[in-house]
């Protein structure tokens, strides 16, 4: 790492709900909101993001835990922000506290850990689950 992600140090994502990311059992009775795969997917975007900045170019950031409440529905249209903030730091290990609010109310909350990755290491090792290195 360029340097050690600070605690406090925060990301963010604003993604409006629609046709990409919605529940894809819609129907005439049951309304069009977020799906909670995406809004898991958006809380790690915004953890990922926050500390890109700490990495060197050979490095990335995995998730490799989360815990996540998802507490209330995002209507289709509706903007839903996605923080996260760094509370504890080991070494390669970087632990958030996520959540999620759609201008009305808190949508999610939880904790996201993510580890800080050699990106050359991490592809040999995937070639290597794939055969295709002995």
């Amino acid at each position: 790492m360029k340097t050690i992600p600070r605690i406090g140090l925060t990301g963010e994502q604003r993604v409006v709900v629609g046709a990409n990311n919605r529940i894809t059992f819609a129907d005439e009775r049951m309304p069009a909101v977020l799906a909670t795969p995406w809004l898991v997917a958006y809380l790690e975007y915004s953890a990922r993001d926050a500390i890109a900045g700490c990495l060197e170019d050979h490095e990335r950031s995995v998730g490799t835990f989360i815990e996540v409440e998802h507490l209330a529905p995002v209507p289709e249209g509706f903007t839903v922000v996605c923080k996260s903030r760094v509370i504890h730091v080991d070494g390669p290990v970087v632990t958030f506290q996520v959540e999620a609010h759609d201008g009305t109310e808190p949508v999610a909350k939880g904790l996201h850990r993510r580890r800080v990755i050699d990106v050359d290491r991490f592809a040999k090792r995937v070639r290597r689950k794939r055969g295709e290195l002995r």
